[in-house]
């Protein structure tokens, strides 16, 4: 499925993923399909995943770390390729055999991928790949199939939480050490930053370009429910009850009877951000990859913005991303990508010399989803939060709050078909906070229908 602007992968910018999805369909490999093996015994993979050079650190960070494993696997070749996955030309260049050996993949696509066969079962491979059994079981179990079998690995995790402004808070007389911990309590700080006047918004949201529907699938989350669900084996609509009027019927709240939205809606990510950068806005929805794309692009400062974990604590929205093998690799090109999964990825033993890269490359350390992704538990979690404390460069005090959050609050991976529901969501939450009267249990009842129709597209 297509994401333009791609809210399930955080850790991307919309410049990088509109430059990789062109590069992805234009690249010309040759892996995948041939059975493998260069001239003297090593084995050859093409890989996905290599930043563009637009992104000199982070490209300068992968190509040192092809040539360091190549250096520690002298059996092994590794063949990058820039981009990451564009779901428009993944089925054409797989029947071509033009796809990597391994590719990468957003959480709401290896479902799909699974059930069409498009990826190699790697179960047994796995069980000698480290650390496997220290990654979060739910991102392990997104990988895997009906029959059980695992078909990936997950490289990077995100939930959503509350970003807010730390000024305002102390502005508006609120404790910026204190966030909200309820929905209740978001309205009611935003009541507060609001009366700031100024032209300063409480609390926003977004609501075109699918950006509403992904962030009203938060709102469910949040409060324990969900889009969708499983029923008798087929995926239906699950939100046409109360949990859905209630989240819509806080939005209405928010937006018209205490007036802490603002008048300009229809607002997609960079609107939101904006406002923050500039210090016009309190609060709002976000993963914590938006912080630094706060700084960078839009002129904030890191000791500005402090991250909650989601209000309500019901569960929270859970995406990520992760890499699959392509179905006609050989044995030995499936364990060579898996050996550069997992050291590249997925490796406790590089914690700390990939934090001292970005420590020396002056790029932020402390935040909760980066340098190293938050896909573990258990001890090697602690050994990598510890690190992060360790070499902190921006006030991680500030994200307490939500990485206490994460290890409490259960995640839900987005539906099926994300895109295409987000897209029939966004036409509910322009209701909602355009029209003052708009009838919310229509709202609801129309969009279940369209959204049922959707997922029963879902093999």
């Amino acid at each position: 499925m297509s994401r333009p602007w791609s809210p399930a992968v955080p850790r991307r910018t919309f410049a990088l993923l509109a430059a990789a999805g062109l590069v992805l369909g234009t690249t010309a490999c040759g892996g995948g399909g041939d059975p493998g093996s260069s001239a003297g015994g090593k084995v050859t993979i093409t890989v996905t995943g290599q930043p563009p050079t637009s992104q000199p650190f982070e490209r300068g960070v992968f190509d040192a770390d092809v040539k360091e494993f190549e250096a520690a696997h002298p059996n092994i070749k590794i063949e990058p390729h820039e981009g990451f996955m564009d779901p428009k030309t993944f089925g054409a260049k797989l029947a071509g055999g033009q796809l990597e050996d391994v590719y990468y993949v957003y959480f709401t696509d290896p479902a799909q991928i699974i059930a069409r066969h498009q990826a190699a079962d790697i179960t047994e491979a796995a069980r000698k790949v480290p650390h496997v059994n220290d990654l979060k079981p739910e991102l392990l179990d997104n990988f895997r199939g009906p029959d059980g079998k695992l078909y990936g690995l997950p490289t990077m995790n995100y939930t959503m939480g509350l970003l807010y402004s730390r000024p305002l808070f102390r502005k508006a007389g609120l404790d910026p050490d204190k966030p909200p911990r309820t929905w209740d309590e978001v309205r009611a700080a935003a009541k507060k930053i609001s009366a700031l006047g100024n032209g300063i918004v409480g609390y926003a949201d977004y609501s075109k370009n699918n950006q509403g529907g992904w962030h009203l699938t938060g709102w469910l989350a949040s409060m324990g429910g969900s889009v969708a669900r499983k029923d008798g084996g087929k995926w239906v609509a699950d939100f046409d009850n109360e949990k859905g009027r209630a989240a819509l019927n806080l939005l209405h709240d928010l937006r018209w009877t205490d007036d802490s939205m603002g008048s300009k809606q229809l607002l997609e990510a960079q609107d939101v951000q904006r406002m923050m950068g500039a210090g016009q806005l309190g609060m709002y929805m976000a993963a914590p990859d938006n912080v630094p794309v706060l700084v960078k692009q839009f002129n904030g400062k890191y000791e500005d913005y402090g991250i909650a974990g989601m209000p309500d604590g019901k569960g929270t929205l859970l995406g990520g991303e992760g890499y699959m093998i392509n179905p006609k690799a050989s044995p030995e090109k499936i364990k060579a990508g898996l050996e550069w999964i997992q050291w590249k990825y997925l490796n406790p033993d590089r914690f700390e010399k990939h934090i001292k890269q970005y420590v020396d490359g002056k790029q932020p350390v402390g935040l909760p989803a980066e340098p190293t992704p938050d896909v573990w538990q258990g001890a090697v979690r602690d050994q990598q939060l510890a690190l992060k404390a360790k070499y902190a460069n921006v006030p991680a005090q500030n994200y307490q709050s939500y990485v206490d959050s994460t290890s409490r609050i259960k995640g839900s991976v987005e539906p099926p078909n994300a895109q295409q529901v987000y897209a029939i969501l966004d036409s509910v939450m322009q209701a909602v906070l355009t029209d003052r009267n708009a009838n919310i249990d229509q709202q609801l009842s129309t969009a279940s229908a369209k959204v049922t129709s959707v997922l029963a597209q879902v093999k």
